[in-house]
C-alpha cells in the first residue's frame, strides 16, 4: 500500500472513527468550508483503488468503509519507514534512538524485561 497523503490520512481518520459513512455524512464531519461531495467522492475512491476502503450499495449510492485498521496502517507505514531508511534493520532504528538521546538504555533495559516477561 501507498503511503497516504495528508487528505487521505484525514479522511481515513474519519472512517476509523466514526465507521461506515456515505459520502455525505463524511462531509458532515468537516469545518467551513467543507471540502465539496465531488472532491470527497473521488478521493474516497481512490482510497477504495488503494484497497484502504470498501464499499457496499443502496441502490444507487454507496456507504464507504475502511478496510484497513489504523493498526495496520500503523504497521505499514513503520515497516516501510525502516525498509526505506534504515535497510530493514529494527536493531539500526533503536541503535538511532539511543545516539539521538530519544530512549535510555535504561528504558531499554526495562523493554527487554517486558518482553521476556511476556514471551514466558
Amino acid at each position: 500500500m501507498k503511503k497516504l497523503t495528508k487528505r487521505e490520512e484525514e479522511i481515513m481518520n474519519h472512517y476509523w472513527e466514526h465507521g461506515a459513512m456515505f459520502i455525505k455524512e463524511l462531509q458532515e464531519l468537516y469545518d467551513e468550508p467543507k471540502p465539496h461531495v465531488n472532491t470527497l467522492s473521488t478521493m474516497v475512491r481512490t482510497l477504495e483503488q488503494e484497497g484502504y476502503i470498501g464499499h457496499e450499495a443502496f441502490g444507487g449510492t454507496f456507504r464507504y468503509f475502511p478496510k484497513v485498521s489504523r493498526e495496520e496502517h500503523k504497521k505499514q507505514g513503520l515497516s516501510g519507514y525502516i525498509r526505506n531508511y534504515f535497510n530493514n534493520s529494527y536493531r539500526d532504528v533503536v541503535s538511532q534512538f539511543v545516539k539521538d538521546e530519544k530512549i535510555s538504555i535504561e528504558e531499554l533495559k526495562e523493554i527487554i524485561q517486558l518482553i521476556e516477561k511476556e514471551q514466558s
